[in-house]
C-alpha cells in the first residue's frame, strides 16, 4: 500500500481528560482519561455495555461530555468545524444502512464530501479506487450497496472511509462481520495506516485479534478504563476473568510470543 495523502492532517494527537458520558441520570463513561498517539493502533476491548462504542462516538465528536475534556490537536474538540474535523478524522460506525439504491462506488464516493471545492477534489478518482483496491471491492462498483452481504456491506463502508483520506481512523467493530481472511485483511489496512503517521482507533471483540494488531489496547468495564498499555501488559488472566467474569487463560504464541486468550471451558 503506498502512503496514504493525509491531507491537512497536521498535530492528529487527541486527549480525552476526565471524561464522564450521562444519559439522562446514569453514568455510561466516568472519570475516563486516555491519549491517541500518532502512529499507533489503539485497541478499545471490554465486555458488552462496557463503553467501547461510547468512547469511540465522544472521540468523534457526536457526543458531548457532560464533564471533562476532549482536545484534538491542541484545540477542544467542541471548537472545530464540523467541516475540518471531517477532513482529519474519519468514522466507520457498527451498521452501515443505506435508505437509497446506491451503488458501492457512489457509497464509496460519499467519502470524498469532505473535499468538495478544494484543491484535493483533484485526488477523488484516485483516492476512491485505490480504497475500493485495498478492500477488496473494486470488483463490486457497479453492485447495489443494500443487495450485498453483510461482510460486503462492512467492507464497502471501509472503503469510503478510506476514501477520506483523514489522518485519523475511528473503526467500531470493522470485523464483526467479516469472515478470517478479511478480519486479517482489515485490521493490516489498520496497521499500515498507524505506521505510516496515522492515528487508528479500533473496537473489537476478539482479543487475539487485538492482540495481534494494536500497538496499545484500553481495556473498559463498567464506563472506566480498568487499563491502557502494550497487549502484553493489559492481556493477563487474572484481569481478563475479572473483567469478563469468566476464567481465561492468557498462552504466549509458541512462534511469536503474541499473547493467546483462551477461555477456560470444562473437559465434558
Amino acid at each position: 500500500m503506498r502512503r496514504p495523502v493525509f491531507s491537512e492532517a497536521g498535530d492528529v494527537g487527541l486527549r480525552v481528560d476526565q471524561l464522564r458520558i450521562q444519559r439522562g441520570d446514569r453514568a455510561i463513561l466516568s472519570e475516563l482519561t486516555i491519549e491517541i498517539r500518532p502512529g499507533e493502533l489503539l485497541a478499545l476491548v471490554g465486555p458488552n455495555g462496557a463503553g467501547k462504542s461510547t468512547l469511540l462516538s465522544a472521540i468523534c465528536g457526536d457526543l458531548p461530555p457532560a464533564a471533562g475534556t476532549i482536545e484534538f490537536a491542541g484545540r477542544p474538540l467542541s471548537g472545530w468545524p464540523a467541516i475540518e474535523l471531517a477532513r482529519r478524522r474519519a468514522m466507520l460506525p457498527q451498521r452501515a444502512t443505506m435508505s437509497f439504491p446506491f451503488t458501492v462506488a457512489e457509497v464509496v464516493a460519499m467519502g470524498r464530501a469532505p473535499w468538495v471545492g478544494t484543491a484535493y477534489a483533484a485526488e477523488d478518482d484516485d483516492a476512491v479506487g485505490e480504497a475500493l483496491r485495498l478492500t477488496g471491492m473494486a470488483a463490486f462498483t457497479g453492485r447495489v450497496f443494500s443487495a450485498l452481504s453483510g461482510g460486503e456491506q462492512a467492507r464497502a463502508a471501509l472503503a469510503r472511509v478510506l476514501a477520506q483520506r483523514t489522518a485519523m481512523l475511528l473503526l467500531d467493530e470493522p470485523t464483526a462481520a467479516l469472515d478470517l481472511h478479511h478480519q486479517e485483511l482489515v485490521l493490516t489496512l489498520a496497521r499500515d495506516r498507524a505506521r505510516l503517521g496515522g492515528s487508528v482507533v479500533v473496537v473489537l471483540h476478539d482479543l487475539g485479534l487485538a492482540a495481534a494488531y494494536a500497538d496499545r489496547i484500553a481495556l473498559l468495564a463498567d464506563g472506566r478504563l480498568v487499563a491502557d498499555g502494550p497487549p502484553v501488559e493489559v492481556l493477563t488472566a487474572d484481569r481478563l476473568s475479572a473483567v469478563y467474569q469468566h476464567e481465561i487463560e492468557v498462552l504466549p504464541h509458541p512462534r511469536t510470543g503474541i499473547p493467546l486468550v483462551v477461555p477456560r471451558r470444562s473437559a465434558g
